[in-house]
């Protein structure tokens, strides 16, 4: 029979070294240590979460707000995966940006990236990237977007991506992100904000895909369906 466990970990008033020596405590305990890397990903300089003593605010209000986003952004994402009969990853979330994202692939061998993302390993972005994306996510704001906010991009990127039309109208080419970019308030203020998201994945994808000329028939024309296959 499988056991089942529970451990809560409070984090407030504690320091990112207290958090972190406690989680691996934690884990270990129960039989489950983690080879945690130690530090942040991403991020230029970062500190080794051992010997972060900064004091921090936790924001449980925040904390909470930013999870029901999580939740909504997820339903959607897998819609948008749901019509896609190539390879994609499942709806999932990236420790170094924190953003929740879900990837198509094309199948095909991509150039080598360049690497050079602060904080992580080029042999990790270059396997990453391995072969041809279209990537959509959403990430809390960061790197010159100081708002929660949809995104997609693609790699490699097509020189003429950045000009392409894409839905809906508050949708936008990020010139230093190099992808486009959706204000999560645009979705949240939408009438309907369900249509409103789809309406930025399904046109992003189709402006990178049609650029890097995929193969024809991997995506599905229609809305999503639950309990049977599509028509």
């Amino acid at each position: 029979m499988r056991q089942r466990f529970t451990r809560d970990l409070p984090v407030a008033g504690k320091t990112v070294a207290e958090v972190h020596g406690e989680l691996a405590e934690t884990l270990a305990g129960l039989g489950l240590p983690a080879p945690l890397q130690g530090a942040p990903n991403e991020i230029p300089h970062p500190v080794p979460f051992a010997e972060d003593h900064r004091p921090r605010e936790w924001n449980a209000d925040a904390a909470r707000r930013l999870h029901g986003a999580f939740l909504c952004a997820d339903r959607g994402f897998n819609r948008f995966r749901a019509l896609y009969r190539g390879k994609s990853s499942p709806s999932h979330l990236f420790w170094g940006a924190f953003d929740l994202a879900v990837t198509r692939f094309s199948g095909r061998r991509a150039p080598l990236h360049p690497g050079g993302v602060p904080g992580l390993p080029d042999a990790v972005t270059r396997e990453a990237y391995s072969h041809e994306v279209i990537s959509a996510g959403f990430w809390p704001g960061g790197s010159g977007f100081e708002e929660a906010a949809f995104y997609a991009y693609a790699y490699p990127t097509p020189r003429a991506l950045s000009v392409r039309p894409v839905e809906p109208a508050r949708a936008f080419w990020h010139r230093d992100l190099r992808e486009f970019v959706l204000p999560y308030a645009a979705v949240r203020e939408a009438a309907d904000p369900e249509v409103t998201l789809q309406r930025f994945l399904q046109s992003t994808f189709e402006a990178a895909a049609d650029l890097l000329d995929w193969p024809g028939g991997l995506a599905v024309d229609g809305p999503p369906c639950f309990g049977h296959p599509p028509t």
